[in-house]
Protein backbone atom coordinates (compact mmCIF):
# COMPACT_ATOMS: atom_id res chain seq x y z
CA UNK A 1 0.00 0.00 0.00
CA UNK A 2 2.70 2.46 0.99
CA UNK A 3 4.63 1.89 -2.22
CA UNK A 4 1.51 2.33 -4.34
CA UNK A 5 0.59 5.54 -2.57
CA UNK A 6 4.02 7.10 -2.85
CA UNK A 7 4.29 6.16 -6.51
CA UNK A 8 0.91 7.70 -7.28
CA UNK A 9 1.85 11.29 -6.50
CA UNK A 10 0.41 13.71 -3.98
CA UNK A 11 -2.57 14.66 -6.10
CA UNK A 12 -3.95 11.11 -6.16
CA UNK A 13 -2.97 9.78 -2.72
CA UNK A 14 -6.48 10.14 -1.31
CA UNK A 15 -8.12 8.54 -4.34
CA UNK A 16 -5.64 5.64 -4.34
CA UNK A 17 -6.09 4.96 -0.65
CA UNK A 18 -9.87 5.13 -0.68
CA UNK A 19 -9.89 2.56 -3.50
CA UNK A 20 -7.14 0.30 -2.13
CA UNK A 21 -9.72 -2.27 -1.02
CA UNK A 22 -11.02 -2.65 -4.57
CA UNK A 23 -7.46 -3.00 -5.85
CA UNK A 24 -6.70 -5.71 -3.27
CA UNK A 25 -9.83 -7.65 -4.24
CA UNK A 26 -8.82 -7.52 -7.88
CA UNK A 27 -5.23 -8.48 -7.08
CA UNK A 28 -6.29 -11.45 -4.96
CA UNK A 29 -8.44 -12.62 -7.85
CA UNK A 30 -5.38 -12.85 -10.09
CA UNK A 31 -3.94 -15.50 -7.74
CA UNK A 32 -6.92 -17.64 -6.82
CA UNK A 33 -10.55 -17.94 -7.87
CA UNK A 34 -12.93 -17.49 -4.95
CA UNK A 35 -16.70 -17.77 -5.24
CA UNK A 36 -19.73 -17.50 -2.98
CA UNK A 37 -18.98 -17.54 0.73
CA UNK A 38 -15.23 -17.53 0.07
CA UNK A 39 -15.50 -14.31 -1.92
CA UNK A 40 -17.68 -12.74 0.79
CA UNK A 41 -15.14 -13.70 3.46
CA UNK A 42 -12.33 -12.21 1.40
CA UNK A 43 -14.27 -8.93 1.16
CA UNK A 44 -14.71 -8.88 4.93
CA UNK A 45 -11.04 -9.55 5.60
CA UNK A 46 -9.89 -6.88 3.15
CA UNK A 47 -12.27 -4.40 4.76
CA UNK A 48 -10.82 -5.31 8.17
CA UNK A 49 -7.27 -4.83 6.89
CA UNK A 50 -8.16 -1.47 5.38
CA UNK A 51 -9.78 -0.30 8.62
CA UNK A 52 -6.81 -1.51 10.68
CA UNK A 53 -4.39 0.23 8.32
CA UNK A 54 -6.26 3.53 8.51
CA UNK A 55 -6.28 3.45 12.31
CA UNK A 56 -2.81 2.06 13.00
CA UNK A 57 -0.54 2.72 10.01
CA UNK A 58 -1.64 6.06 8.57
CA UNK A 59 -0.93 8.08 11.74
CA UNK A 60 2.60 6.65 11.68
CA UNK A 61 2.95 7.57 8.00
CA UNK A 62 1.99 11.13 8.84
CA UNK A 63 4.49 11.29 11.70
CA UNK A 64 7.26 9.77 9.59
CA UNK A 65 6.60 12.12 6.70
CA UNK A 66 6.64 15.17 8.97
CA UNK A 67 9.93 13.98 10.45
CA UNK A 68 11.34 13.31 6.98
CA UNK A 69 10.49 16.85 5.86
CA UNK A 70 12.17 18.28 8.97
CA UNK A 71 15.33 16.29 8.32
CA UNK A 72 15.33 17.04 4.60
CA UNK A 73 15.00 20.77 5.16
CA UNK A 74 18.39 20.76 6.90
CA UNK A 75 20.13 18.52 4.37
CA UNK A 76 20.17 14.73 4.27
CA UNK A 77 22.86 12.68 6.00
CA UNK A 78 23.59 8.98 5.85
CA UNK A 79 22.08 8.68 9.33
CA UNK A 80 18.84 10.24 8.02
CA UNK A 81 18.68 7.73 5.18
CA UNK A 82 19.31 4.82 7.53
CA UNK A 83 16.51 6.14 9.78
CA UNK A 84 14.10 6.34 6.82
CA UNK A 85 15.05 2.91 5.53
CA UNK A 86 14.54 1.29 8.93
CA UNK A 87 11.28 3.16 9.53
CA UNK A 88 9.75 2.09 6.22
CA UNK A 89 10.81 -1.52 6.74
CA UNK A 90 9.31 -1.47 10.21
CA UNK A 91 5.99 -0.22 8.87
CA UNK A 92 6.06 -2.82 6.11
CA UNK A 93 6.59 -5.62 8.63
CA UNK A 94 3.61 -4.52 10.72
CA UNK A 95 1.25 -4.35 7.75
CA UNK A 96 2.46 -7.60 6.19
CA UNK A 97 2.05 -9.41 9.50
CA UNK A 98 -1.51 -8.12 9.90
CA UNK A 99 -2.40 -9.02 6.31
CA UNK A 100 -1.02 -12.54 6.77
CA UNK A 101 -2.95 -13.00 10.03
CA UNK A 102 -6.18 -12.08 8.27
CA UNK A 103 -5.52 -14.16 5.17
CA UNK A 104 -4.17 -17.27 6.92
CA UNK A 105 -7.50 -18.91 7.90
CA UNK A 106 -8.65 -18.76 4.29
CA UNK A 107 -5.34 -20.03 2.98
CA UNK A 108 -5.53 -23.04 5.29
CA UNK A 109 -8.82 -24.02 3.61
CA UNK A 110 -7.69 -23.76 -0.02
CA UNK A 111 -8.15 -26.83 -2.21
CA UNK A 112 -5.22 -28.40 -4.07
CA UNK A 113 -6.62 -26.91 -7.28
CA UNK A 114 -6.63 -23.42 -5.77
CA UNK A 115 -3.06 -23.82 -4.51
CA UNK A 116 -2.09 -24.88 -8.02
CA UNK A 117 -3.63 -21.62 -9.28
CA UNK A 118 -1.34 -19.65 -6.98
CA UNK A 119 1.67 -21.64 -8.13
CA UNK A 120 0.84 -20.93 -11.79
CA UNK A 121 0.47 -17.23 -10.99
CA UNK A 122 3.88 -17.19 -9.31
CA UNK A 123 5.39 -18.83 -12.40
CA UNK A 124 3.76 -16.23 -14.65
CA UNK A 125 5.09 -13.39 -12.51
CA UNK A 126 8.57 -14.91 -12.57
CA UNK A 127 8.51 -15.01 -16.37
CA UNK A 128 7.44 -11.36 -16.40
CA UNK A 129 10.24 -10.48 -13.99
CA UNK A 130 12.80 -12.07 -16.29
CA UNK A 131 11.40 -10.20 -19.29
CA UNK A 132 11.30 -6.85 -17.49
CA UNK A 133 14.45 -7.01 -15.38
CA UNK A 134 16.90 -9.63 -16.62
CA UNK A 135 16.58 -9.15 -20.37
CA UNK A 136 19.35 -7.27 -22.16
CA UNK A 137 23.06 -6.83 -21.79
CA UNK A 138 24.71 -5.54 -18.65
CA UNK A 139 25.17 -2.14 -20.31
CA UNK A 140 21.48 -1.97 -21.24
CA UNK A 141 20.44 -2.91 -17.72
CA UNK A 142 22.68 -0.24 -16.21
CA UNK A 143 21.24 2.37 -18.58
CA UNK A 144 17.74 1.31 -17.60
CA UNK A 145 18.63 1.64 -13.92
CA UNK A 146 20.03 5.13 -14.46
CA UNK A 147 16.87 6.20 -16.29
CA UNK A 148 14.69 4.80 -13.51
CA UNK A 149 16.60 6.67 -10.78
CA UNK A 150 16.60 9.91 -12.78
CA UNK A 151 12.85 9.68 -13.31
CA UNK A 152 12.16 9.04 -9.62
CA UNK A 153 14.39 11.90 -8.50
CA UNK A 154 12.76 14.25 -10.98
CA UNK A 155 9.34 13.24 -9.65
CA UNK A 156 10.46 14.76 -6.35
CA UNK A 157 12.78 17.65 -7.17
CA UNK A 158 12.01 18.56 -10.77
CA UNK A 159 14.45 18.66 -13.67
CA UNK A 160 17.95 17.50 -12.72
CA UNK A 161 21.00 19.47 -13.78
CA UNK A 162 23.50 17.89 -16.14
CA UNK A 163 25.92 17.40 -13.24
CA UNK A 164 23.22 15.64 -11.22
CA UNK A 165 22.36 13.39 -14.17
CA UNK A 166 26.02 12.48 -14.58
CA UNK A 167 26.25 11.59 -10.90
CA UNK A 168 23.31 9.20 -11.33
CA UNK A 169 24.94 7.64 -14.38
CA UNK A 170 28.17 7.19 -12.45
CA UNK A 171 26.23 5.38 -9.73
CA UNK A 172 24.49 3.16 -12.29
CA UNK A 173 27.83 2.17 -13.83
CA UNK A 174 29.35 1.20 -10.48
CA UNK A 175 26.47 -0.29 -8.53
CA UNK A 176 26.36 -4.07 -7.97
CA UNK A 177 23.93 -5.83 -10.28
CA UNK A 178 21.73 -7.80 -7.89
CA UNK A 179 18.83 -8.77 -10.13
CA UNK A 180 19.87 -12.43 -10.40
CA UNK A 181 19.94 -12.55 -6.61
CA UNK A 182 16.50 -10.94 -6.56
CA UNK A 183 15.12 -13.59 -8.89
CA UNK A 184 16.42 -16.44 -6.73
CA UNK A 185 15.08 -14.69 -3.62
CA UNK A 186 11.62 -14.42 -5.20
CA UNK A 187 11.61 -18.13 -5.92
CA UNK A 188 12.79 -18.98 -2.42
CA UNK A 189 10.02 -16.97 -0.80
CA UNK A 190 7.38 -18.33 -3.16
CA UNK A 191 8.44 -21.91 -2.44
CA UNK A 192 8.30 -21.31 1.32
CA UNK A 193 4.85 -19.74 1.15
CA UNK A 194 3.51 -22.56 -1.02
CA UNK A 195 4.93 -25.18 1.35
CA UNK A 196 3.20 -23.49 4.31
CA UNK A 197 -0.13 -23.34 2.46
CA UNK A 198 0.09 -26.96 1.29
CA UNK A 199 0.80 -28.08 4.87
CA UNK A 200 -2.22 -26.03 6.06
CA UNK A 201 0.02 -24.20 8.51
CA UNK A 202 -0.68 -20.64 7.40
CA UNK A 203 -2.23 -19.59 10.70
CA UNK A 204 0.68 -21.02 12.66
CA UNK A 205 3.57 -19.92 10.47
CA UNK A 206 2.68 -17.44 7.74
CA UNK A 207 2.56 -14.14 9.70
CA UNK A 208 6.05 -14.65 11.08
CA UNK A 209 7.34 -15.82 7.70
CA UNK A 210 5.87 -12.87 5.80
CA UNK A 211 6.88 -10.23 8.34
CA UNK A 212 10.47 -11.51 8.25
CA UNK A 213 10.78 -12.02 4.52
CA UNK A 214 14.52 -11.27 4.64
CA UNK A 215 15.47 -14.19 6.86
CA UNK A 216 17.25 -17.03 5.11
CA UNK A 217 18.74 -14.98 2.29
CA UNK A 218 21.89 -16.08 0.52
CA UNK A 219 24.91 -14.61 2.32
CA UNK A 220 26.21 -13.32 -1.02
CA UNK A 221 22.90 -11.53 -1.58
CA UNK A 222 23.06 -9.92 1.86
CA UNK A 223 26.58 -8.67 1.07
CA UNK A 224 25.54 -7.38 -2.36
CA UNK A 225 22.51 -5.61 -0.90
CA UNK A 226 24.68 -3.88 1.65
CA UNK A 227 27.06 -2.68 -1.08
CA UNK A 228 24.16 -1.51 -3.23
CA UNK A 229 22.59 0.40 -0.34
CA UNK A 230 25.91 2.06 0.51
CA UNK A 231 26.31 3.30 -3.06
CA UNK A 232 22.69 4.37 -3.42
CA UNK A 233 22.71 6.30 -0.16
CA UNK A 234 26.01 7.95 -1.14
CA UNK A 235 24.32 9.03 -4.39
CA UNK A 236 21.36 10.50 -2.50
CA UNK A 237 23.62 12.43 -0.13
CA UNK A 238 25.57 13.85 -3.09
CA UNK A 239 22.38 14.79 -4.95
CA UNK A 240 21.00 16.42 -1.81
CA UNK A 241 24.11 18.59 -1.46
CA UNK A 242 23.73 19.75 -5.05
CA UNK A 243 20.03 20.67 -4.90
CA UNK A 244 19.04 24.17 -5.84
CA UNK A 245 16.71 26.18 -3.62
CA UNK A 246 13.89 25.48 -6.06
CA UNK A 247 14.57 21.73 -6.12
CA UNK A 248 14.66 21.45 -2.32
CA UNK A 249 11.51 23.54 -2.02
CA UNK A 250 9.65 21.31 -4.47
CA UNK A 251 10.62 18.12 -2.59
CA UNK A 252 9.70 19.67 0.76
CA UNK A 253 6.31 20.68 -0.60
CA UNK A 254 5.71 17.09 -1.72
CA UNK A 255 6.62 15.70 1.69
CA UNK A 256 4.39 18.16 3.50
CA UNK A 257 1.46 17.44 1.20
CA UNK A 258 1.89 13.71 1.82
CA UNK A 259 1.78 14.32 5.57
CA UNK A 260 -1.37 16.41 5.20
CA UNK A 261 -3.02 13.74 3.03
CA UNK A 262 -2.19 11.01 5.54
CA UNK A 263 -3.64 13.09 8.37
CA UNK A 264 -6.81 13.77 6.38
CA UNK A 265 -7.23 10.08 5.57
CA UNK A 266 -6.65 9.12 9.21
CA UNK A 267 -9.48 11.41 10.33
CA UNK A 268 -12.05 9.86 7.99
Amino acid sequence: MAAALLASGCSTVRFAYENADAYLRWKAGTYVDLQGDEADELDERIDELHAWHRKNALPKYAHLTHEASRRFADGVSRADLDWGYDAVRGQARETLRKAAELAAPMLDRLTPAQVAQIERRFAEENRQFRRDVLRGSERERRRKRARFVIDRLEDWVGKLSQAQVERVREYAERMPLIDEFRERERRRLQAEVLAIIRARQAQARLPEQIANWDRGREPAYVTALGAWRDQYFALLVDIDRSLSTEQRGRALAHLRRYAEEFETLTAR
